[in-house]
């Protein structure tokens, strides 16, 4: 085991530590596409952020733009559920999932994302959308099924940069609009459905006091630019 111990399957103690990961060639996934390992590399048409969200934030959104998507990234958070310690409510933020593993200045990181889209071509840009799997309901049930259906998220992801899936502008990005996300012979509530797709824009401001603290504490790094994609937030929030 991860002790040096001997162990078997029948043993009474893990195998492995708890946060193990475990990988096999890539090549070895008979569905794998055949520019793989093109060393000219293949066009990127979408980055897809996400977070562990209970609340508050939707099944799928787009970014109006590569510097909000730098922002939605910036932000991305979860919720801290630990009662006892009185952080119900309070967000732990993981921008773009990066933070055990950037190994320079969040800042800078963000700099350089930033940096990425000033150099390149508007048109040639990938767009940016945010996924959340975890909305609950009041009563505790996750709202979408996830796993393999997460498919039809990415279908409108897809179909969104061909350009002929039809979406909804809300202060914090573009939502699908109705019926424009596949939910062909998916078992899923028409409430709960809504929900998915609904902003709750006092919820939303209700969090911004929260995503600024976290931003201030990037320190004088951060880009004024994710700076300045907060305020916009807020303006659009007040209508």
């Amino acid at each position: 085991d991860w002790h040096g111990n001997d162990w078997a399957p029948d043993s009474e103690t893990p195998s492995s530590h708890p946060n193990a990961r475990f990988a096999c060639p890539a090549e070895q996934d008979p569905a794998i596409a055949a520019e793989w390992e093109d060393p000219a590399g293949v066009p990127i048409d979408a980055f897809l952020f996400g977070g562990r969200r209970a609340t508050v934030v939707p099944l799928v959104r787009e970014a109006f733009d590569w510097k909000h998507g730098v922002f939605l990234g910036a932000t991305m958070s979860s919720e801290m559920t630990a009662a006892a310690a009185g952080t119900v409510g309070q967000l732990r933020f993981d921008p773009m999932a990066m933070l055990p593993f950037c190994g320079y200045n969040v800042g800078d990181y963000f700099a350089h994302w930033l940096k990425l889209g000033e150099q390149a071509d508007a048109d040639k840009l990938p767009k940016i959308f945010y996924v959340n799997w975890f909305r609950k309901a009041e009563d505790g049930h996750f709202m979408w099924p996830g796993f393999g259906e997460n498919s039809r998220v990415l279908e409108w992801v897809f179909r969104r940069c061909d350009g002929d899936a039809e979406a909804v502008e809300t202060p914090i990005g573009l939502v699908p609009a109705a019926g424009s996300l596949n939910v062909d012979g998916l078992e899923i509530d028409d409430a709960d459905l809504e929900a998915l797709l609904t902003v709750d824009e006092a919820a939303v401001a209700a969090e911004i006091d929260q995503v600024r603290g976290h931003l201030d504490s990037v320190g004088d790094s951060l880009p004024g630019t994710l700076r300045d994609e907060l305020a916009a937030l807020e303006q659009r929030l007040a209508g």
